[in-house]
């Protein structure tokens, strides 16, 4: 049992962490030293100061003794304290409750010297079962009790530090599922994996200023993959860390605050290597301003070989060390304009002449000329510079009004294209209907990141366009001298001039509810990816089909009597030609995040409460009544059933390795009959044959032919039971 001891364990595991400290915003001198062109802004601080040691306090159970009863009050049976009773023990320990044949058995409660409580059940004198355990100065514990330790699943509270646990503990320490809140008002928490007291696994960390760590912990520390989010600085890292540090491939973000109205966009971004927390190796850093610069990075500055964009699309490829372009070009009102002196930005190997398009806007079109005779390649491309060229002007008006949609207007109207905006340039150009989904047309670019808030510079959109041509049309014009020219200026004259700018679908269709929908976008772009993932469409080269939204409108319950089948196909097939014609739905036609979105909005619009309800009150009723926590509940039930499997796993592991175990016993205990009875027959043989000489020795001798044979019909009489 235990004796009145109680000891008190300080274990200094790193628990909570700090805010990190504010970052300073500096200013990236990389080409700052050209006139005309605005000092860059980013942030260079990422390391996060190491945690805390904190001190969580957990008071152990007293150790186990033996135990010596001076009184008893209470029930007996044969002399022995059996029911109901009350011992007082020596050393002044007493326990109020069932015994059994002498025993502390059943429920009860056990009280020591010092005041330390335990109450609950107890097993052949020792606490095991459920019950509570409660310290002098108010700390206690409640659950699963295993030979008088936590094992099992329980709650403790610490009334010095105010921790709160409550999962699942393994011989006294926290492992397995749980969460621990860190301060009174649970504003610090941790929910997630344990190992032996200390964070391990997977697990959710949440501060006491609203930043939030999701990802993989070891030793106490952000370890593997996961995402940080500072609030208080408006920053977010998504990657994998070492130790607590970025450390590897990641994303940072640096959100920054910009007055109504502005054209930038909203966010610094830096995507590639992370070194100990800091920038190094290979990455791109995309700026607020529009900006971007790809190439070698050295503790958090540009340093090597890397490649300038400029905000109005020209680039340059420079030599940069310590943050500083070491060969500025050429600059104008508008930025640089003149060729810089070393090689540019895309020109072919056979290709003697500059672009007409400038040296900075030059066609990306590698991947399509290398599906062309070599010698065709310089015409080819001149000849497509040329018809985009004649149409540059509407391009520009086309990409400025698709990359302002879901923004307020600005003075200069100078938005990034994001890959959400041009999915419904495509569609609005109807595109997709020449046999080709929104999907396919969009991979034909290479090394593109698919997610709806890639940017596309102008550039790109030129190239991706000419890239869309050839795709759809290279086909019926193969004949043609000049293909990549002719099916652009075929794209163009029977697609975008006569489409573009009007707009439709659910999501830009309507002033008065993108302002809403675009709330709820970045939750449905997880769900988006989750969803694709369950249903193993996650490669780069797959993407959600129409019957797998199908099939997850009715995993989740949402079809009914007003969200029907047919209502939902009819929402899926809005932009058909023949909208009434469910015929054209192919359930196997892939779905992008875009269409994806405009679907969830179409069926805001189905399952309005009423007809005079405002969009935006339908959406928003939709999306936090209906379709997310449909999700959540799926997804939960999914993993009560993964875990359901996973132990019906175990448990059939348990069994067949008790099978195993079994048969190599019983295995064993044959070998070891066949063994003794092999023995016992040699043994009988061998006392057959000394039986055999001793009666074939005779003093007057006999015939040496003759004693094999009685030695034979000997073995045989003994063998067969003959007298």
């Amino acid at each position: 049992m235990v004796k009145g001891v109680k000891k008190k364990k300080s274990e200094r595991t790193t628990g909570d962490t700090p805010e990190p400290k504010e970052v300073d915003e500096c200013c990236a001198p990389s080409v700052s030293e050209s006139p005309g062109v605005d000092r860059l802004v980013e942030s260079t601080s990422l390391m996060s100061p190491d945690e805390l040691v904190q001190n969580e306090e957990i008071y152990e159970f007293p150790p186990a003794s033996n135990i010596i009863v001076q009184r008893y009050e209470g029930e007996t049976y044969n002399d022995k304290m059996h029911g109901e009773g009350v011992a007082h023990f020596q050393g002044g320990q007493v326990y109020k409750g069932v015994f059994s044949e002498g025993l502390l058995h059943g429920l009860g409660l056990y009280t020591w010297s010092d005041g330390v409580k335990y109450e609950g059940e107890f097993v052949a004198n020792v606490p095991m079962g459920h019950g509570k355990y409660t310290w002098l100065n108010g700390s206690s514990y409640e659950g699963d009790v295993y030979n008088a330790i936590r094992h099992g699943t329980g709650t403790y509270r610490c009334a010095d530090t105010l921790v709160l646990y409550r999962g699942q503990w393994h011989r006294g320490k926290r492992q397995g599922k749980g969460v621990i809140y860190y301060n009174q008002d649970q504003t610090s928490w941790y929910d997630g994996d344990w190992l032996g007291n200390k964070r391990e696994g997977w697990g959710v960390r949440s501060y006491p200023s609203g930043n939030v760590y999701e990802g993989e912990w070891r030793d106490n520390s952000r370890h593997g993959a996961g995402t940080m989010r500072w609030l208080t600085l408006g920053e977010q890292h998504t990657g994998t860390w070492r130790n607590g540090v970025q450390h590897g491939q990641g994303s940072h973000f640096w959100f920054v605050k910009r007055p109504p109205g502005s054209q930038y966009l909203q966010r610094n971004q830096y995507e590639g290597d992370f070194v100990l927390g800091e920038r190094h190796g290979r990455g791109s850093f995309s700026y607020a301003s529009g900006e971007q610069y790809r190439g070698d990075w050295k503790k958090n500055e540009k340093h090597g070989k890397g490649k300038f964009t400029f905000t109005n699309g020209r680039s340059v490829e420079r030599e940069f060390v310590d943050d500083h372009m070491l060969e500025v070009p050429q600059s104008g009102p508008d930025g640089p304009h003149q060729p810089p002196s070393g090689k540019p930005t895309y020109r072919m190997p056979s290709q003697g002449h500059a672009s007409i398009l400038g040296p900075y806007m030059e066609l990306d079109i590698d991947f399509l000329l290398e599906e062309l005779p070599k010698s065709r390649r310089p015409s080819e491309l001149k000849q497509v510079e040329f018809v985009v060229f004649r149409h540059v002007t509407e391009l520009r008006s086309i990409y400025s009004f698709y990359s302002s949609l879901g923004h307020a207007g600005s003075p200069d109207n100078l938005f990034l294209l994001s890959r959400l905006q041009y999915w419904r340039l495509l569609r609005d150009c109807k595109v997709h209907r020449h046999g080709s989904t929104l999907a396919q047309l969009d991979r034909l670019v290479p090394e593109e990141i698919v997610s709806p808030y890639t940017g596309i510079l102008l550039p790109r959109l030129f190239s991706s366009l000419v890239s869309v041509a050839y795709h759809t049309y290279h086909q019926a014009l193969e004949s043609q001298t000049n293909v990549l020219a002719e099916c652009f200026s075929r794209l163009m004259q029977d697609d975008v001039l006569p489409n573009a700018k009007n707009v439709k679908g659910f999501l830009f269709g309507s002033v008065e509810r993108v302002g809403v929908a675009m709330s709820y976008m970045e939750t449905c772009w997880k769900i988006y990816q989750a969803i694709s993932e369950d249903r193993h469409t996650a490669s780069a080269d797959h993407a959600l089909t129409c019957r797998q939204l199908l099939l997850m409108f009715k995993d989740l319950n949402l079809l009914d009597t007003k969200l029907t089948t047919r209502k939902l196909l009819e929402v899926i097939g809005a932009e058909n030609p023949d909208p009434s014609n469910l015929s054209y739905c192919n359930l196997e036609q892939e779905v992008t995040f875009l269409e994806f979105f405009e679907v969830l909005l179409g069926c805001a619009d189905v399952t309005r409460d009423e007809e005079a309800e405002e969009p935006p009150r339908s959406i928003h009723r939709f999306f936090s009544q209906l379709f997310f926590p449909a999700y959540e509940h799926r997804r939960r039930l999914d993993r009560e059933v993964l875990d359901e499997r996973r132990r019906q796993k175990a448990r059939l592991r348990v069994a067949l390795a008790e099978a195993r175990e079994k048969a190599r016993h019983r295995e064993e205990e044959l070998k070891a009959e066949e063994e003794k009875r092999r023995r016992e027959e040699e043994s009988g043989l061998a006392q057959s044959e000394a039986e055999e000489e001793v009666d074939g020795s005779s003093p007057l001798g006999s015939s040496t032919s003759l004693a094999p044979t009685a030695k034979r019909e000997k073995q045989l009489t003994s063998k067969g039971g003959l007298d």
